[in-house]
Parts: C-alpha cells; structure tokens; sequence
C-alpha cells in the first residue's frame, strides 16, 4: 500500500520533519566552521585616573599633524614624509621630552588602505609616542 491510512479510511496528511532537521543542523554546522571569528587584539595603554594634579603643569608642545591621502602619501605638518623616516621622526620628537610629548593628530583620507594606517600606528607605539588622536571630519 502506498499510502497510510487513519482510522477514518483516508490518507495520512503528516509530514516527516526529520530530513528538514537534518538539513538544518548539517546547514548550521557548515556555517559555524566557514565563518570563524577571528580578532587582533591590540595593546592600548589607557590613562589610570589620578587623584593628585601633576606638579608643575607645563604647556603642551604644539601637536604632530599626520595626513595620509588617497594614495597612500604620509604628510608629517604638511611635508611629504617616506615611511621609513617615520620612526626616527617621532623618535626624535619623544626624546625632546619624555614627560611632555606632543600629540600625535592623524588625518585619513576614507580612501586611503587601511595597511598604511596600521604601519604607521605601529611604528607610533614602537616609537614610544603615548598621545595619539584621530581627526573626524
């Protein structure tokens, strides 16, 4: 007999689920491998809140204006500025003075890769520099 029947006498109209769960979970299980959540952690030293003013408050050194265009040329205040004398670049300017560095303000193009920005933050760090900022247009 082909089709079951209910003691009515007609066919049954249940539908089998099993196949469309099994479909389900291969489907979930695919998924969940192909997209892995991957995340670069990265290190930032966030200021500690201090409950005594600095001793001598000095002025700000006026700040570092860093612009990178659309084709990925780095501008240190408006020069045109290769990436390898980037790092003796803020070097120099942390070792001016240590405890009064001047704030670094980065100026990206939307444009521009995003690799270049992220050498340029990494050569930051292993400069030393501690004030870096971002400028929103």
């Amino acid at each position: 007999m082909a089709f079951a029947s209910d003691s009515g006498g007609g066919p049954m109209a249940n539908i089998n689920v099993t196949p469309l769960v099994d479909v389900m979970l291969v489907l979930l299980i695919i998924f969940m491998m192909t997209a892995p959540m991957l995340s670069y952690p990265i290190d930032i030293d966030l200021p500690q809140r201090s409950t005594t003013p600095p001793q001598n408050p000095q002025d700000p050194p006026e700040p570092i204006r860093l612009r990178i265009d659309q084709s990925g040329t780095i501008f240190w205040n408006d020069s045109p500025t290769p990436m390898s004398a980037l790092r003796n670049m803020m070097e120099s300017e942390v070792q001016r003075d240590v405890n009064n560095q001047p704030t670094l303000e980065i100026d990206v193009n939307a444009e521009a890769e995003y690799g270049i920005l992220a050498k340029v933050l990494a050569t930051a760090r292993n400069a030393q520099m501690q004030k870096i900022g971002f400028v929103k247009k």
